[in-house]
């Protein structure tokens, strides 16, 4: 039987990336996957993805910085599919004037939106029936961001995933006596859409050191699939040719 037959997993930003990753992971272990996102198009690629593999899909749009727009979604998941047992909080966006120099309060306010308060308000929807059933997984994918300053990122950016990961230890230490697990994932660079934002685009050589979308879906799996008992509170992966240690890794191999 497959590790998730009869489980729910409701995924955020799931039309691209690593949320359409993730989706088509968590349906191939057998999960029925509940997809949100903005863009009703690329939402309806990932379910026909989805569907082409055998799984079930569907689709709930919404945007996930506006409380009434997920308490809507979440009314028809579990109206359709039912309480979910798996959320993966994916969505999350940047901007090109990321840096200090170019920040206004405007984008500050939507990258503490897209990056912070999306997560906990999607959180506090399925809450209250994993409590009842006594189990939940929530699986939050924030970045190497929440661990260290990669410049890169932008200082909102970065600030709001430490949030997320604070966020997320708080959910086991609160949460964990009712049998909900919070586990938060910091992936290094990974090829998604979102570089498409940076102010610099990578070089295709560049691209190809970087984990791919897979490699988180992965890590989610693994992390959903663990007896009840288990929790991975925290999981940083980053590409094993890291760019932000290339520079001094080349010039110490370089000594003689």
């Amino acid at each position: 039987m497959p590790p998730l037959a009869g489980k729910i997993a409701w995924i955020t930003g799931a039309g691209t990336g690593i949320g359409r990753a993730t989706a088509l992971a968590l349906a191939a272990a057998g999960a029925k996957v509940a997809l949100t996102g903005r863009t009703l198009a690329t939402l309806e690629q990932t379910s026909s993805m989805v569907r082409a593999e055998g799984g079930i899909a569907l689709i709930a749009p919404a945007d996930v910085t506006d409380p009434e727009a997920v308490a809507a979604a979440h009314e028809v998941v579990v109206t359709r599919l039912g309480d979910p047992h798996i959320l993966v909080n994916n969505a999350g966006w940047n901007e090109t004037k990321r840096h200090w120099k170019d920040l206004t309060p405007e984008s500050v306010q939507r990258l503490v939106a897209g990056n912070l308060t999306a997560p906990f308000l999607v959180t506090l929807a399925v809450l209250p029936a994993m409590r009842a059933r006594r189990d939940g997984v929530l699986i939050h994918i924030a970045s190497v961001s929440a661990t260290t300053v990669f410049l890169p990122s932008g200082p909102v950016y970065t600030a709001a995933k430490y949030g997320a990961r604070a966020m997320s230890q708080t959910l086991n230490a609160e949460e964990g006596i009712h049998g909900i697990r919070s586990i938060c994932i910091n992936p290094g660079e990974v090829v998604t859409p979102i570089l498409d934002k940076r102010p610099t685009k990578p070089t295709p050589e560049q691209l190809a050191s970087m984990l791919q979308p897979e490699d988180i879906a992965a890590a989610v799996l693994f992390c959903a699939t663990l007896p009840p008992r288990a929790v991975v509170t925290d999981l940083t992966l980053m590409p094993t040719d890291a760019s932000n240690w290339r520079v001094d890794a080349t010039a110490i191999a370089q000594r003689t």
